[in-house]
């Protein structure tokens, strides 16, 4: 019988924390496990500090958890792209540790976060769905398509049900700053602090952006109906240029921001839109936070953040 507890790996990122908080907070008995896990006194949620790999603290507490949902990435885009090897020793190596483990358990729904913003590419069809060829342009999106390739395989040599989500990029209340990841986190950064934002290219690179409740809610419905299983792109399917977002940014913030325009980067995709109708129609699901309002709720969130 499938035990009614969730691992959360990486459960102290931003992902993880959003889902960790919910999930606790619907009654379900909720995991982390996080190299720099705490004690917190939170209901329903125990911290573990360890890796993805290792395999004595897994099968710990794996028998108490029917669902574990993989959202550990050490890794950026910029972070390796001039050592390549850092995605097979930080990401893939690590998760393969993770499937040899998940085989001692039966009735387990593996959920992992993979990424709609590079696993694509550039491609001249937009929105691209679930079944656009991947084709990526940094070391990172590689690195997801590996394991994705990887899960394909395990699933199909009798390992348990595996969910895999593209999300396009995630922000909002609760997101750290982390240097070199997510413009929007970035931008409202130098916005409190009055310094200069360098943008790469001449700012017209086209992203889909959600909002971090939109992402946390599909997840909880996937995790309520393991049934489900498969790929799915997770975005907002709209797209906004960095000068809009930048633009409005202004506008929500009342500032006006010091900007530098750099030499574009090859591992910058041009454009990417999601296509999400496939989770649209399987959970009658629309994300419902539009850019600016959830550009307001962060930049509020932010300053009060900041002030504490």
């Amino acid at each position: 019988m499938k035990p009614d507890g969730i691992l959360i790996i990486g459960g102290t990122g931003f992902l993880g924390t959003a889902l960790g908080r919910r999930l606790s907070r619907d009654g379900h008995q909720v995991h982390v496990l996080a190299r720099h896990a705490e004690p917190v006194t939170v209901a329903n949620l125990t911290m573990h500090r360890g890796s993805i790999d290792d395999v004595n603290l897994l099968r710990k507490i794996l028998p108490f958890c029917g669902t574990i949902i993989h959202a550990a990435s050490t890794t950026t885009p910029g972070t390796s792209i001039q050592q390549p090897s850092m995605e097979a020793m930080q990401n893939i190596l690590p998760t393969l540790r993770l499937l040899e483990v998940l085989r001692e358990f039966e009735e387990r729904h593996l959920i992992f976060f993979s990424s709609g913003g590079t696993f694509y590419g550039t491609s001249a069809n937009t929105p691209v769905s679930e079944n656009q060829p991947f084709s990526p342009q940094s070391y990172y999106g590689a690195g997801k398509v590996a394991i994705e390739a990887f899960l394909q395989a395990y699933q199909g040599q009798g390992g348990g049900a595996v969910t895999i989500l593209r999300p396009s990029n995630v922000y909002g209340t609760g997101q750290p700053f982390r240097p070199g990841f997510g413009i929007i986190r970035t931008m409202l950064e130098h916005a409190m602090h009055g310094s200069l934002l360098e943008i790469w290219g001449d700012g017209e690179v086209i992203r889909d952006f959600i909002f971090i409740d939109d992402l946390v809610e599909v997840c909880v419905q996937l995790i309520e109906n393991p049934s489900l299983a498969d790929t799915y792109n997770l975005g907002y399917g709209q797209g906004h240029s960095v000068n809009h977002v930048l633009r409005a940014i202004q506008s929500v913030c009342k500032i006006k921001l010091a900007t530098q325009y750099m030499p574009s980067r090859q591992l910058d995709v041009k454009a990417i839109v999601l296509d999400t109708q496939r989770l649209g129609h399987l959970l009658n699901w629309r994300p419902k936070v539009q850019l600016e309002q959830g550009l307001e709720l962060t930049w509020n969130w932010l300053k009060t953040h900041q002030q504490k």
